[in-house]
């Protein structure tokens, strides 16, 4: 196989393993190319809040495989909309997870689903050692309860649907 076709195989197993099972409230699929087939190497997903913290906000994040020849090894690299609030998102809107750092925590076996399971942990539990935007990091090290509202507001802009 080629290294896209290793990338693409090994992501039709994820989806066919995510659809036979998967954890509950998530949402995680491939988008539509052009042509209307399914594009393997973009994913749309829903992250659920958890309870009690974001008031089970849902929460949309794009997970863009890399180029077809480095999945699996490289990860990919994962999004929320430019200007997300949160300690360990970039303003881009890249997420910083230590599982997702080519050069720290990545391994080839992680799957999406440990990946999508790894973000909603981060978001709930952010890591202050390892800040990504100031504004997020300064509230949640400041302020924790004016962060929780923020949090809790930011997350009824993602309506529970793709």
């Amino acid at each position: 196989m080629s290294g896209g076709g290793i990338a693409r195989g090994r992501l039709a197993e994820e989806r066919k393993a995510w659809r036979k099972n998967h954890p509950h409230g998530f949402v995680a699929k491939p988008d539509n190319a052009p042509d209307g087939s399914l594009d393997l190497m973009v994913w749309k997903c829903i992250i659920p809040g958890k309870p009690g913290f974001t008031r089970n906000g849902f929460l949309h994040i794009g997970v863009a495989m890399p180029c077809c020849e480095d999945y699996p090894s490289k990860p990919p690299k994962c999004k929320f909309p430019q200007g997300f609030f949160h300690p360990n998102v970039y303003p881009s809107g890249t997420v910083c997870l230590s599982i997702l750092n080519e050069d720290y925590g990545w391994r080839p076996a992680i799957t999406v689903k440990q990946i999508l399971i790894g973000i909603q942990d981060l978001l709930d539990q952010p890591n202050p050692s390892d800040p990504a935007q100031t504004d997020g990091y300064q509230l949640f090290v400041q302020d924790p309860t004016e962060y929780r509202r923020r949090v809790r507001q930011q997350a009824k802009l993602y309506p529970p649907t793709l």
